[in-house]
């Protein structure tokens, strides 16, 4: 206990430097906390992908759709135990910065497929039974204020005019890493409606997903789907929905890799301003290092004194840092609406944010720390008023 209250008093001995020094902290550790936190939210629809799905395209690019009479040839594929189908729509509420994603699904078969949607067993019965119905993830309800009976229109932006739907239900996730924001709606509508105002068929969609008896058969069960329209008009190409999410992900891999890049950045940089803070602090206490020396008090006890006032410090700004992301995190997520469908610090984030407390600590320390060990008695006390 005196060592911690000697620790303490020396590391606050020059307050404003020691302030302006953890104001730095603060920043640093919330920045690389948040950055990280935005990476993992990039992640976030890779994580909460199933083992027992996969994803059916067209070879060709996502943009070309899929017959639906391949649902039918799709359950008969040995290893298939459900299939179900979906379109993106791509609607606009209200305007242009309102995104969240919608699909034209297969009620009954897609929420089968996905047991994380967590919907009353009420409202369920009165999607399934309106065509004109539509369902929605709890933290899109929470963003737009909506609530169950509510008129939802959509100006389409791939499908032409102005689409009315009647909020049925609202799912929350089974965890926190269910997305729970999105709009999904009868597939049959829009295949019906289309068929009216294109005056064609509109017996296509945009994707199959496909679940499988064993995570283990995900790559021989994908094989034989492909292998069954191999060398028709529109051939497939089937994949684990984490290697369907991930393949969007890609997309923005050099963004991720640079804001990577940047959170490892802040961390040297506040890790220079602590050297040198410490630095500092050790050339102004040359003498009273000296004179702890010439009282007899070995070379490790004036290590461990500089050590722990650079920890002290550093666990301080980095602990306040740390509970300072949870609110910034929480803003952030609060202002990019559906942008980011899970935003949340992690665990993980907030253990790395304390490791990189303790390395800055421990790092910052190490170069006056050793001068320190080794200085001369003599010399040392010549600097003595």
């Amino acid at each position: 206990m005196f060592l911690f209250r000697l620790l303490l008093k020396n590391a606050f001995r020059h307050r404003l430097r020691t302030l302006l020094t953890m104001v730095g902290l603060v920043v640093a550790i919330c920045a690389f906390g948040l950055l990280r936190t935005i990476i993992d939210a990039w992640y976030a629809g890779v994580e909460g992908t199933s083992s027992v799905r996969l994803v059916t395209r067209n070879s060709i690019s996502l943009t070309f759709p899929l017959p639906l009479n391949y649902a039918e040839r799709l359950r008969n594929v040995d290893g298939v135990t459900g299939v179900s189908w979906s379109n993106w729509f791509g609607g606009v509420y209200i305007t242009e910065r309102n995104f969240f994603p919608q699909f034209a699904v297969e009620p009954a078969s897609y929420l089968a497929l996905y047991p994380e949607y967590v919907l009353k067993d009420e409202e369920k019965k009165a999607f399934l039974l309106d065509r004109q119905g539509c369902i929605v993830g709890r933290k899109l309800a929470n963003q737009y204020g909506w609530k169950v009976g509510d008129q939802i229109p959509l100006r389409g932006t791939i499908f032409p005019g102005t689409w009315t739907f009647t909020l049925r239900g609202i799912w929350d996730g089974a965890d926190a890493k269910t997305d729970e924001s999105q709009l999904l709606f009868h597939w049959q509508l829009l295949a019906e409606t289309n068929k009216k105002r294109l005056k064609r068929s509109a017996d296509y969609v945009g994707v199959y997903i496909v679940r499988i008896n064993e995570p283990n058969n995900a790559p021989i069960v994908s094989e034989r789907i492909d292998q069954q329209f191999k060398n028709s008009l529109a051939e497939t190409l089937t994949e684990t929905e984490k290697a369907f999410q991930l393949g969007f992900v890609s997309m923005s891999e050099a963004i991720l890799v640079a804001v990577n890049a940047v959170s490892y950045v802040i961390i040297i940089i506040i890790m220079a301003v602590m050297a040198n803070t410490m630095s500092m602090t050790a050339r102004e206490r040359l003498a009273e290092y000296a004179t702890l020396k010439a009282l007899g008090f070995s070379p490790g006890f004036v290590v461990k004194l500089l050590f722990g006032e650079s920890l002290v410090i550093a666990f301080i700004g980095g602990g306040a840092g740390l509970l300072l992301t949870l609110p910034i995190a929480a803003a952030f997520a609060k202002s990019v609406g559906s942008l980011f469908p899970v935003f949340a610090v992690s665990d993980t984030t907030m253990m790395l944010q304390l490791l990189a407390s303790l390395i800055v600590g421990v790092v910052a320390a190490a170069w006056p720390a050793w001068k320190m060990s080794r200085i001369d008695i003599v010399n040392g006390l010549r600097h003595v008023a």
